[in-house]
Order: structure tokens, then C-alpha cells, then sequence
């Protein structure tokens, strides 16, 4: 099951989606739909990316 705890994870770093963006990127509109859900398939890229910018893996981030 896709539950994304993107927003959790990055906030308890202290990492802006702006931050976030730059270290990963990701556009900040797009990590911003994938926080509200409004997008819920990213590619694994994305999904790469993300995780290496917040130093966790995949199915941290993107999977329960």
C-alpha cells in the first residue's frame, strides 16, 4: 500500500520543500502535490532522489 510520510520525514529534519527541492531535484510544485496527495505515483527517479536528499530509503519515505 503507497502511504507517503514525505511531509513528516522532511519536516522532522527541519528541511524546507524549497531546501528539499534543491538537494533532490524535484520541482517544489511536485514535492508539494506529493505531500497533499494530490500526486501519488511519483517514478522510482523521483522516488530516488527523495529518499538520497532525506537520507532514508524508498520504502521509508513512500511505503508503510
Amino acid at each position: 500500500m503507497y502511504k507517503n510520510k514525505l511531509k513528516y520525514i522532511r519536516e522532522q529534519k527541519g528541511i524546507t520543500l524549497l531546501h528539499l527541492s534543491k538537494l533532490s531535484g524535484v520541482s517544489v510544485g511536485y514535492l508539494c502535490h506529493l505531500e497533499k496527495g494530490s500526486r501519488s505515483n511519483p517514478s522510482l527517479e523521483v522516488m530516488e532522489k527523495i529518499s538520497k536528499a532525506l537520507d532514508k530509503t524508498i520504502a521509508e519515505v513512500f511505503f508503510v
